[in-house]
């Protein structure tokens, strides 16, 4: 096919009951997008709320390499609509690409756009920049920068320690660039706090709660690297936990509060619990055992797969199976060299592990693999996984979730073509839109 258009509609015609949105949001995602100088935003002082860097750089260039978006920071997110696929409201995480296909610009009116193949195929819209950023903490340090929130203000994300203890090649999870993101803010003089503080997080939280008057924001993520020894004399249990029980002593009932953290002992993650955590991520990452071993070797050497697996398991019997929602990377069973070869061989694998957790009725959600270049992965990878093998995916979720009477996770907004906020994936796109679900 000579153009990323025709295979576009070519994988819309060949899998109907995928919606079309889905199709160009993954697209969009594992890909990136660029960005005309006209789409830009003017970062904190501007009218547009800026991409935030939350936890990893999810870009396909280091910031030296973005150009003029190095310094005018796109949105945070893009939201599709219209054109002449007459596409339903899509909210799609944005991850910058110089040389992607498709290019957010102005036309001749300044109405943004989404184009492809230099055809307009969408409008754009952009996320309008929330009062509570244009707050500051009392130590100077905006809210961006402590608690920005994503999927359309839905989420506040939480990232309170922004490095990871698997650190080095024989450590680090091959597909994260958590550490280097970390590292490239630093070099380019930008704020980008490493632990943040208790009593940082509950002022930024204020101010949201103070400015969000239409409650906008329902969810909060507690996240950031794994901590294999102690940080500040705690181990990981209690080093996050302190922020939940801070946060749930101060705005009792606010929000929902999830923890993305490795797959603890029972006892550690019944401390979750005991400290007010709604919703426990444990994320296997990936299915197939040789990748786990291969890819990630840190969690291999300190806990190992099988025992992984039956933490999430055990974890179930706390939190109940419904709120344990494991993250996997979709897309990087296929990277060379390790990586399955064919889109037929990737998807029953990553199908295989589906099937193995929702039969014990926890429903796993997944982040769209984005190859950052500075990552082994995305290094050897730069194109990522086929797009085929991401709509197929979106096909076989959704039919594993109803081979198990299971609907869309709670703590993830609304499900549907139209209707979702979740931005780093397509599966809450792709989920029936009349669902009901235990947690909004």
């Amino acid at each position: 096919m000579g153009s990323r258009t025709a295979l576009v509609e070519d994988l819309m015609e060949r899998f109907p009951h995928v919606p079309r949105e889905a199709v160009f949001k993954e697209d969009l995602l594992r890909g990136g997008v660029a960005f005309d100088p006209s789409a830009l935003s003017d970062n904190e002082g501007g009218e547009v709320k800026p991409k935030s860097y939350f936890i990893f750089s999810f870009d396909h260039g280091t910031l030296p390499e973005l150009g003029e978006a190095a310094l005018r920071r796109p949105p945070e997110e893009i939201i599709l609509t219209g054109g002449p696929y007459d596409l339903r409201r899509t909210v799609v995480s944005v991850r910058v690409n110089p040389s992607s296909p498709y290019r957010v610009a102005a036309n001749e009116d300044g109405v943004l756009g989404l184009y492809l193949d230099g055809k307009r195929i969408s409008d754009v819209g952009v996320p309008p920049m929330p009062e509570y950023y244009r707050h500051t903490l009392a130590s100077g340090k905006s809210v961006m920068e402590v608690a920005p929130t994503i999927q359309w203000g839905y989420l506040i994300y939480l990232t309170v320690f922004r490095v990871c203890q698997y650190f080095g090649a024989k450590e680090e999870c091959q597909y994260c660039d958590i550490n280097h993101n970390w590292r490239q803010h630093k070099a380019a003089g930008r704020p980008y706090t490493g632990v943040k503080e208790v009593d940082e997080v509950l002022e930024a939280l204020e101010i949201i709660n103070r400015y969000d008057t239409a409650k906008a924001s329902t969810a909060y993520t507690l996240t950031g690297g794994a901590i294999t020894s102690k940080l500040q004399g705690r181990d990981e249990a209690d080093f996050y936990g302190m922020y939940a029980k801070a946060i749930e002593e101060h705005f009792p009932g606010r929000w929902i509060g999830k923890v993305v953290a490795q797959a603890l002992p029972k006892d550690d993650v019944q401390r979750f619990k005991d400290y007010g955590v709604q919703i426990y991520h444990p994320n296997y990452e990936v299915w197939d055992r040789r990748l786990f071993e291969l890819y990630c070797p840190g969690k291999e050497r300190y806990v190992g797969r099988d025992e992984w697996h039956k933490r999430i398991l055990d974890s179930a019997e706390v939190f109940g199976a419904r709120n344990v929602i494991p993250n996997f990377v979709a897309g990087v069973e296929m990277a060379a060299p390790s990586g399955f070869t064919t889109v037929d061989e990737a998807i029953a694998s990553t199908t295989e592990g589906l099937r193995f957790f929702m039969s014990h009725g926890i429903t796993p959600r997944f982040t769209t693999w984005c190859p950052e270049p500075t990552t082994p992965l995305g290094k050897a990878n730069p194109q990522g996984a086929p797009l085929e093998y991401h709509i197929r995916l979106l096909q076989a979720y959704r039919q594993t979730m109803e081979d198990f009477g299971l609907s869309s996770p709670p703590g993830y907004g609304p499900p549907g073509a139209g209707n979702a906020v979740f931005s780093v994936s397509s599966f809450m796109d792709s989920l029936p839109a009349d669902e009901p679900t235990a947690v909004r």
